[in-house]
């Protein structure tokens, strides 16, 4: 990133000792490497989600063209079966009625599904438990 090298660093420590002197060049190399922390942190997190944005719109695009593919493939497969359904369509229906066939109606539910009308035998009191 910036070409500093081992002398350049040694310059800049010694004049810094001369300017602040010994007792707050600690602080000051601390504070300043908190600061450098700080923006090295800030940059790498910018560039991950520069890329995690971009990886996502590319995924986004190959989705999009991949979903364009497919939906006209399965709309062309729905149609064909359509219309081969509808070849056989008399087959299915009923031959009294040219419309749409009617439901079966189910049958009658039996007496053991229906609910009881007596009232003890609902609630559990039947006759043989009160004696």
């Amino acid at each position: 990133m910036f070409d500093i090298g081992f002398v350049e660093l040694l310059i800049c420590g010694i004049i810094a000792l001369l300017v602040l002197g010994p007792e707050r060049l600690p602080s000051a190399a601390r504070t300043a490497g908190r600061w450098v922390g700080g923006a090295r942190r800030m940059v790498r997190q910018f560039t991950s989600e520069l890329d995690r944005e971009l990886k996502a719109e590319e995924l986004r695009e190959q989705l999009r063209k991949a979903g364009d593919v497919g939906l006209e493939d399965v709309e062309k497969t729905v149609k064909g079966a359509l219309d081969e359904a509808k070849k056989y369509e008399h087959m299915i229906l009923p031959e009294n009625s040219p419309g749409k066939a009617k439901p079966t109606q189910p049958e009658s539910a039996s007496s053991n599904d229906q609910p009881s009308s007596n009232p003890d035998q609902n609630s559990g009191n039947s006759s043989e438990n009160r004696s």
